[in-house]
């Protein structure tokens, strides 16, 4: 059972009710930022219509766990899938989302005859809360990277019985998993992502000539960070400082948070044509409830010590696939990704943005379920 606490709701309404909001230019909408009236709205319903308590009853029908893999606590959810040979497949979120990314795939993953899919390929579903989000626990020292996690999910997924599984992962979760695939490809049935980790550099011989779209993919990824890249900026340099006004004041985490949403899901400007008020503020609450705003920014600054730059020999030689989603930016073109991952299977995906598993879950469950399933039957 998902923990609950009547203390902690009255709490944060009452923070909200006391909000000291920003001036704004009127008529400037969402361009400096996260926008007042949208913003007001949203304190509106959180304080008087969200029902958290609700929202832990649906996160409740699923089965979570925790355990302590190398001594940290990990919560994780596991469901079985509805079948006699399901494939264990651990999935891994990122920033600012979390495991509720994943609810609306699970069930299409596991029982995937009851969704209108095939029913020869299903699998055992691991959703685990990174360290630092969620109801996992919250780094106690330094140097908690993406590294370190692929560690921890290889023990847990060791611990869970499976010796041979499936990865998936956007945002960090793609970090993760791709090292998974780097360091245990042993252990590696293939790997699929819908992102590429931005500090991905593949080895280059010296001298090595890059292709024009390779060149300019590099170009646009830079200008990218100089202009939507200042919350990336801050995490990586000053987490403990963005820390204390997030983890005190509900609307401003609520506004750091929303404002990724808005702008990386392919939305067309408007996030809730993705997202219900009540699904964004499901994640928000539980950064809230959970005080882990701090320590889940924290892991762009650890990340940012343990780059996954690769070094002469190493290349994810497993089974990889990409799911390119369009909205999806700064996205590396094949040849770039090619020089350091087995791509066996390439899908452009005809819509979605960033958050694909809650954006465009039944597009990324067939692709998903397409490699893999076709990784098993070519055994």
């Amino acid at each position: 059972m998902v923990p609950y606490s009547e203390e902690a709701v009255a709490d944060l309404r009452l923070r909200l009710g006391r909000t000291r909001w920003p001036d704004s230019i009127p008529r400037t909408g969402w361009n400096y930022g996260a926008d007042l009236n949208y913003m007001k709205d949203v304190c509106r319903y959180w304080r008087d219509r969200f029902d958290w308590k609700q929202s832990v009853q649906e996160m409740s029908r699923f089965s979570h766990f925790r355990c302590s893999v190398q001594g940290v606590g990990i919560h994780f959810i596991l469901e079985n899938g509805k079948g006699p040979n399901a494939i264990p497949l651990i999935v891994t979120h990122g920033w600012p989302g979390s495991f509720l990314e994943m609810l609306k795939i699970i069930p299409l993953l596991t029982d995937p005859a009851k969704h209108g899919g095939d029913p020869a390929v299903c699998f055992d579903v691991v959703v685990p809360s990174l360290p630092g989000f969620g109801f996992s626990d919250r780094p106690s020292q330094p140097g908690m990277n993406t590294f370190r996690i692929a560690d921890l999910w290889a023990e847990l997924m060791q611990a869970l019985g499976y010796k041979r599984f499936a990865a998936h992962g956007g945002d960090f979760g793609a970090a993760v998993s791709t090292i998974l695939g780097l360091r245990y490809p042993e252990r590696m049935l293939g790997v699929h992502l819908n992102y590429i980790p931005g500090s991905y550099r593949p080895y280059l011989q010296a001298g090595a000539k890059l292709a024009a779209i390779e060149e300019s993919f590099l170009r646009d990824a830079d200008e990218w960070y100089v202009d939507y890249g200042g919350y990336a900026h801050l995490q990586r340099t000053t987490p403990q400082t963005l820390a204390y006004a997030l983890n005190d004041s509900p609307m401003a985490l609520a506004a750091w948070i929303i404002d990724k949403f808005r702008d990386w899901a392919d939305c067309a400007g408007d996030v809730e044509k993705k997202f219900s008020k009540d699904e964004l503020l499901t994640n928000v609450t539980l950064y809230w409830m959970t005080e882990t705003i701090h320590s889940s920014c924290r892991l762009y600054f650890e990340d940012r010590k343990a780059l996954l730059q690769f070094q002469k020999g190493e290349f994810v030689g497993v089974p990889c696939a990409i799911a390119h989603f369009p909205k999806e930016a700064p996205f590396p073109p094949r040849q770039w990704i090619e020089r350091g991952y087995n791509v066996q299977r390439w899908t452009e995906i005809p819509r979605g943005g960033h958050f694909a598993a809650a954006e465009e879950p039944e597009l990324l469950a067939r692709d998903m379920a397409e490699f893999f399933g076709g990784l098993i039957s070519a055994r």
